[in-house]
Parts: C-alpha cells; structure tokens; sequence
C-alpha cells in the first residue's frame, strides 16, 4: 500500500513542479553573457517560461556575485515587488575595471508560484578608466609606400613564466585591424574596430584569449587595413578624412593561477611590416599576394630580424570605449547557381542573391598567376557583367598564386555588394562551384521577425527587405553597399527604423549610431546628412536631421528602452531648437532640403504629372512632427516644463501650416499623394477636415492608375494612412500592385534586394541613371511596418511600450487567404496570423508570459467570435467588450488563442491613431 501512496505523491511533486514557472533567456544590456561593458549601471532582462494562460510576474529578486558559486554578494535585491522583467537596472555597488560578474534571477508569479533560481549568466566589465590603459599607441616604424599603403603587419613574441587563470585583450586601431596569438585569429568579428565619430569616439574590442595562451613563448600579430579611417570614403576619391596615420593600440591583462596579474601591451618592443596584402580599401578591394606571405609571422619562434621596429605615438585614449552594438560577423554562405560565359565572353558566376560581403576561392595554379575578381548587382539587358552603377568603386580583388597546391583567398579589410562576380586570370578550363565561396557579412543582430503569407510576390518581398536590411546593415546603418558610397545616410535610417526593429533585434545597432549622430551634430543643432560625418557638411534637411527624434522614439516603441531617450534627449531638443531659430513666424522656409526624395517624376512632364511635393510643406510637416516626438519623449522622462514648452509650439507651428499651405476649402496647396499623406499621419489638418483630405489622396492614386506617386519622405506612411482613414482596400491595392512605380515590380523583375530606384531597371530591361541606381538599397522596403502591424496587425502600445502591452489589430483583405507575422519579444514570442477559408477567418494569436493585449477582432457582435470553439461569454482567460466600428475588443492575458469569426466584408477602420 506504501509504494502506489509514494509513487502518487511523487507524480503529484512533478505536477507542481512543471506547474511551477520558469526563468531563462538572461540578458545583460541586451546581450547573452557579454564580455566587455563599460556600461556602469547595467540593465537585466529575462523571460517567463510557462504553458499558462495570464501568467504575469509579481516579484523578482536578482543575485549578484562575484564568482559562480555565490560565495558572496555584490548585490542581492532581495524580492522586489514589480512586474519589470525588461531592462531592470542595477543598484549595487560600483564594478571593477575588467572583472567578470555572476548573475541570477528567480520570479514570483500570480498563482502564488515562486520559480527555481535561473540558469547563471554572467557579464565581464571594460576598462572603466583612461589611467586602465597601459598600452601605448604603434604605428609602423619603415618607411611607408605612400601609394598602395600595403598592410602593416606588427607583432611582439613574450614569454609567459606562470599558469594563467584568465587572460582578456582589448584592441583597437586606427583603420581596421585583424589579430592573431600563436596562430589562432582572435574573435570571429570582422571590420574592427568598425566605424564611429573617430574625433570624439573609438571603439575597442575586449576578447577572452585565456585558452590562446600558454606557459612559455607566445607571439601576438596584427594586420592593420586603411578601413573608414584614412581609406577612400565619399566622394572624388576623398582619404584621410581622420587622419593619414595607421595605428594600433592593444592590451592582453593576465591574471594567473597564484592571483598575481601580468600585462602585455603595445610598446616600443614590437617590430612592423608588411606581408601578402599589398593594397586594401573598401570601395577599390584588397590584392593579396601570396609570394609576400609571411609565414609563421604570428607564432613565436619566428624571425622577425628583418622587421622594422615602431614607432610610439601621442594619439588620444580619452575617446575610447567599449564596443556597445553586435559587430560585423560571416553569416549565410552562397553556392554558384550557375557559372557562365557572357555574350561578351566573359567568365561571370551568379550566386543567386544579392547579398554584401566577399568570396572566397580555393585555387590551383603557377607561381605568379593572377587572378582578377570583379563584382556587379545585375546583368544589363544582353546578359553583360554591368558595373556602371558602381561609379568610382572598382570592387576587384586581385589574387597572386605562390603556387605550392591549393591556396585560399578572401579579402580582410573591404567588402562588396553583389550577386554575381566576373573571373579573369582563373588557371584550368574549369570553374568547380565546390571551389567558390560567397559570404554574407552584416551586423550580429539576432533575427527577430517572420512574416508569411499566401502570396508568394508579398512573401519575397519580405525577403527582400530582409536581405536588404543585412546587406545594409553593416556597423552603421548605409544607404548602398556596393558603390563609392556606403554612408550611413541619416533619412534612409529614420524611414527605415519601425520596420528594422521588427526584422532584427537593432537596440544596441541603433544606441551605438545615435551616440554618432549626436557627436557629429553641430553647436547648433545641426544633424548631418550621413553619420559619421565623413563628407563634412554641417546643413540639416528635413526628413534626413529628423533622424535624430524619429528613430530614438521608434527604438522606445519597439524595445520600452528609455535609457535612449535620456541619452538622446538632447540630440533630440537641440534638432527641434534648430529648425525654431531657423523659422519666422513658426514656418520654416529656409534652407537646403531633399524633399521627397526619388518621388515618381517623368522625364517628359509636360502635363505636369511629375509628384513633386513643396519642400517646405514637407519641412513644416517634419518640424510638427519631431516637436510632438520631443513632447512624447519628454512626458516619459517627467520634463513637464518641456511639455508645456513644446506644446505651445506645436500648436503655433500647425497653425502656421494651415494658413500657409491649406486653402479655405481644405486643399493642398501641393496636391500630392506625399503632401496629403504627411498632413494627415502628422495630424497637420483639424479633424474636421482629415476624411475629405483621405478621399483626396485616394483620388490620386485613382488618378495614377492606382500608383503610388511617393519618394523616401512619403512611402513608410502611406499604406498607414489609408487603413486609419478607412480606405484599407486601396493600401492593399497599391501593395499588390506589379507595374511601375509599386513595391512588387522589382520583385517580378528578379529583385532579390530593394531598390533605390522603383524602376531601377526598366520594363525593356534599361537602367535608370548609372549616376545613382543601387539595388540593395533599404529605404522603399519600410512598407514592412504596415505589412507587420497592420496587416498581420502585430503592433505595441505607448503606454508600455517593448510589447509589454500588446496591440493586436489584423486586417485581412487583398485577396489573401492567410497572413502571419511572429515576433521575438524582450518576453518571449508574441505572434499574430489569420486564415480565411470556408467562409470564416481564423485567428492564431500568441501572447507572451508578464504581457497584457487588446485583441481587435473583425466582427459585428461578440457572439460572432468563438475561442477554441467556445463562445467567448464563457472563456474565462479573456475579457470582451462590446463591438464598435466594426470590431470586438477582447483583452487577454499571455497564452495562445485560436479565435474564429466569420470572414469579414469590408471592415470599418477607425480613425484614431
């Protein structure tokens, strides 16, 4: 009788035990156990892990140590009565330069539930202080090839006397930089130290080299590239922006098994040279030489009595910090789908997608035999390799065999943008596919968001925002990765950055950017047009300077990360302070502004069909807009005297816009699909006048043959506009749309990337003007948010934002038969799809455990709706309000639900933001 009673009381304690909810997913300032912060109040997040429904957390208490087992506490909460588990910060004592730290999360939740502690995760802090660096900068010590600039390769070998406990570099350079100790690459990162306000801010890299080390010799070796820092960037050829030298500053601190420390630093005591990489620069390539390898260079033992020495320079380390964002790492890998000859003859391998990085190639051959690669977007209308559109960028690397069997060839410190390469110089008849490499290259961000539907054009147009994203997405955020360009354009990032948010994780991308957008705006509130500001122009255009409020918002919205605001505040005030000290009478008619940039426009506009939008009615619409961004962020961090401030002024600027640019019968003094769109998502007209000013709108994209008509300023709140206004039907028409100008003619001609142009090649496969035609260029795929939030209707609120409080609102139409958008949360996955078939639709949505969501639902009355085939009067889990303008409003805690209504006709949108 004993054993059943046992066994029953044993499965009873596993039931409560899986009952119980659990921690994991440990995050320290965003990242999984990041190694190198200087960040001296962290911020912690986690996630619930639970099978119930309206699981919310009550209570948290986060444990902090100094070493694994807990023996000691650098702080302990104790149990905090709270339901953060996003970004929680820290409130211990002050962290030590360089030491590793433990941490641990247990919850309480509203069943009464206390969780198990989680798993251990840890962080390991920076150097905090200047006085932390006893490395001095090198540069090398022969005398430069002026011209070519080959690599420098620098190196020191040192003996190592004690068993080491732990070891950490940090490195940085001026250029880019590649590091080895005994042998081994350090990191898997790439493009180091990337590319930042050099002047005012240099990042370094901290590694953990504790298993590359040994008792005995070792050697540590660097290459150094011209990189962003003194290579070809901008226009005519322009170098040197941030100085002609190349230097390297790099740091391994030791501590050994018997806890004495030991350092090893860049000093007068290495030796320079220079090895296979004979020319690198980023829009140019790199030609490698293999008959110049030094072998062995990087290992001890080697004799480096034919090196040069180096020289000890005076280069600042007060601007130096920690590396906050993902760094550029290799991700995806290409096969040739096909290897052919060209009409012209030529030897050309296309990979099949358009993607940023470099090739790599295994290659039999002579001593001397060179190999010449070239890389190019697209074919022209014969089927010729075109490059063209590449402007000054040669984009050639060059490889020279040693000839002693298979050699492998990448590039180091450029990259390209391409979907096809031309070969010349290959030795053999042949090409194997198995000998040819292509790598994709952007930003670690963690891929956060899926969107599916049922129509395969839609479907690859979310590829191709996706890959566009990545191909662009490259340390900062640039315009086009394949010409003699590749900045970090400031109003392709601001239109952009909802839909990035959605895509991949971008928090740190974007905090680490803005940091540059602030140290590169001028004493006057100036933002530049690219961030670095590498081409030196100090003038602030509307749309482009907004970057400076849109994305800090945006990066709140999407992440509830207020240490933005508060960073970016600012930035943010002194943008908005600009444009009122540049305005009379509270409009703003001054200056140099894009306007709305790469708008539909004919070259024979003769009937005046051309959309060209009045710069300042687009300047006052963007000056209304930051100003309200400036509002909002300045509620959020309790600036009331700000509030009531900018209030003020957001009045008078509306109504300066509506004397200057609405007639006395409600037009627009530009009649264009932009003026009426940006008037009417920036509230700039009296309520009473918002529908006649949609129907206008709609009337002229009737007009274009239900054609959008809009630029870069216009095209990320159109479809958004349309749907808040109750014309849903035509956001969908102009998404399906296939002919030029529309989202999904580039994809019917092949695109695998979005276009900077609608119709960069043209319907009798020309090209638009070779001056400015990429084709990874990510502005136009910001149609992405309104596919994600309002079409799939996956969206968050401003009251906690990050998706604490989730808003879910689909829109099903267009002819799709389903639609599903699914996004990793800071709480887990939160997802929102639909399906019609049989004459209902069905509704998937999934809710994340410690969230809340206001569910709207197509349908007319609450008893149209059924959950998992019960009436909702008699879901418990759920909450049902009344239905109004066409939907039901259910409120519901984290699970997932399965809803069911019948297919609706036409929805009714509200109006309401």
């Amino acid at each position: 009788m004993k054993f059943p009673a046992i066994l029953l009381g044993l499965q009873f304690a596993a039931a409560v035990c899986c009952a119980q909810v659990k921690v994991d997913n440990l995050l320290c300032e965003n990242r999984t156990n990041p190694l190198g912060m200087d960040v001296t109040v962290p911020r912690f997040t986690w996630q619930l892990s639970t099978d119930k429904r309206n699981e919310m957390q009550t209570a948290y208490r986060i444990d902090i140590s100094d070493n694994a087992n807990f023996h000691g506490h650098v702080w302990d909460s104790g149990k905090i009565g709270s339901d953060s588990s996003v970004l929680v910060s820290y409130k211990g004592k002050p962290l030590q330069s360089g030491k590793r730290y433990y941490w641990r999360v247990r919850v309480w939740d509203n069943y009464g539930k206390a969780s198990s502690w989680s798993e251990t995760a840890w962080w390991q802090m920076a150097l905090l202080q200047t006085s932390d660096w006893q490395a001095k900068w090198i540069s090398p010590g022969y005398a430069e090839d002026t011209v070519n600039r080959p690599s420098p390769f620098m190196r020191k070998q040192f003996h190592i006397h004690k068993k080491i406990r732990s070891a950490t570099a940090y490195i940085t350079a001026h250029g880019m930089y590649e590091a080895q100790i005994n042998g081994q690459r350090v990191g898997d990162a790439y493009l180091t130290p990337g590319w930042t306000s050099y002047k005012n801010r240099l990042q370094y890299q901290t590694y953990d080299v504790t298993n590359m080390l040994k008792e005995g010799s070792n050697a540590i070796g660097v290459m150094l590239g011209n990189g962003w820092y003194r290579g070809i960037i901008g226009y005519s050829d322009k170098r040197n922006v941030y100085g002609k030298d190349i230097a390297l500053l790099a740091q391994i601190n030791i501590t050994y098994e018997d806890g004495t420390t030991g350092v090893i630093i860049s000093d007068d005591s290495w030796k320079s040279s220079t090895g296979e990489i004979r020319y690198s620069e980023i829009y140019n390539g790199e030609t490698i030489d293999h008959n110049k390898t030094q072998d062995g260079w990087t290992q001890p033992g080697f004799n480096d009595g034919q090196w040069s020495g180096v020289k000890v320079e005076d280069y600042p380390k007060n601007i130096l910090l920690a590396t906050y964002n993902e760094m550029v790492k290799k991700h995806e890998t290409f096969k040739p789908v096909r290897i052919f000859k060209t009409p012209k003859g030529e030897r050309v391998i296309d990979f099949g997608q358009n993607l940023v990085g470099w090739v790599m190639l295994k290659v039999k051959g002579k001593p001397g035999d060179t190999i010449k690669v070239w890389h190019a977007e697209v074919l022209d209308k014969l089927g010729n390799f075109y490059t063209e559109n590449l402007r000054a960028a040669k984009a050639e690397d060059t490889y020279i065999l040693k000839g002693n069997g298979e050699e492998t060839f990448e590039p180091h410190f450029t990259f390209h943008g391409f979907q096809f390469i031309r070969i010349e110089g290959y030795p053999g008849d042949q090409i194997l596919p198995e000998d040819v490499t292509a790598v994709a290259m952007y930003s670690d961000m963690k891929p956060t968001g899926t969107f599916v539907t049922s129509n395969a054009l839609i479907n690859q147009l979310q590829h191709n925002i996706q890959w566009g994203q990545k191909g662009n997405f490259l340390d900062v955020p640039t315009d086009c990765p394949q010409r003699d360009e590749r900045l970090g354009w400031t109003g392709d990032a601001q239109v952009f950055s909802r839909t990035a948010t959605f895509n991949m994780g971008v928090n740190d991308f974007f905090a680490k950017w803005l940091r540059d957008v602030a140290a590169d705006q001028s004493p006057a509130g100036v933002v530049p047009f690219v961030v670095p500001n590498c081409l030196g122009f100090t003038q602030g255009s509307t749309g482009w300077a907004d970057v400076s409020t849109v994305v800090p918002w945006n990066m709140y919205l999407a992440y509830g990360d207020k240490r933005i605001l508060q960073t970016q505040y600012p930035s943010m005030k002194a943008w908005v302070d600009y444009m009122q000290h540049q305005s009379k009478n509270d409009l703003w008619q001054t200056g140099f502004h894009f306007g709305d940039w790469l708008f539909y426009s004919r070259d024979d506009d003769t009937d005046g069909t051309s959309a060209i939008t009045d710069k300042y009615f687009i300047a006052q619409c963007f000056y209304a807009y930051s100003t309200q961004l400036l509002i909002n962020a300045a509620n959020v961090l309790g600036k009331q005297d700000d509030v009531a401030a900018y209030t003020a002024l957001l009045k008078r600027i509306k109504d300066a816009f509506f004397k200057e640019y609405v007639t006395p019968n409600g037009r627009l003094v530009s009649g264009t699909q932009t003026a009426y769109t940006l008037a009417l998502n920036f509230d700039m007209l009296p309520e009473s006048l918002r529908p006649q000013a949609a129907q206008r709108l709609v009337e002229n994209i009737h007009a274009y043959g239900n054609h959008l008509t809009t630029g870069f300023l216009g095209t990320p709140y159109l479809c958004h506009v349309l749907t808040r206004f109750g014309h849903n039907d035509m956001a969908y028409r102009l998404l399906l749309q296939d002919t030029y100008p529309s989202w999904l003619y580039p994809v019917k001609m092949g695109a695998t990337t979005i276009w900077e142009r609608w119709d960069g090649i043209k319907p009798d496969k020309t090209f638009e003007a070779a001056s400015m035609n990429s084709f990874n260029h990510y502005s136009y795929g910001a149609i992405g948010d309104w596919m994600y939030r309002v079409m799939a209707g996956l969206d968050t609120y401003d009251d906690q934002p990050g998706y604490k409080h989730i808003r879910v609102m689909p829109h099903p139409g267009g002819g799709f038969t389903n639609a599903t958008a699914s996004l990793e949360t800071y709480y887990g996955k939160a997802a929102s799809g639909w399906e019609v078939k049989d004459g209902k639709t069905y509704y998937s949505i999934d809710i994340p455990a410690n969230t809340k969501a206001d569910i709207y639902l197509p349908a007319s009355s609450v008893n149209d709706i059924t959950e998992n085939g019960k009436a909702l009067a008699v879901d418990k889990d759920i909450s049902v309000g009344a239905a109004e303008n066409g939907y039901v409003l259910i409120k519901a805690g984290s699970g997932s639900y399965h809803f069911a209504a019948p297919a609706p006709t036409a929805p009714t949108v509200t109006t309401s933001k």
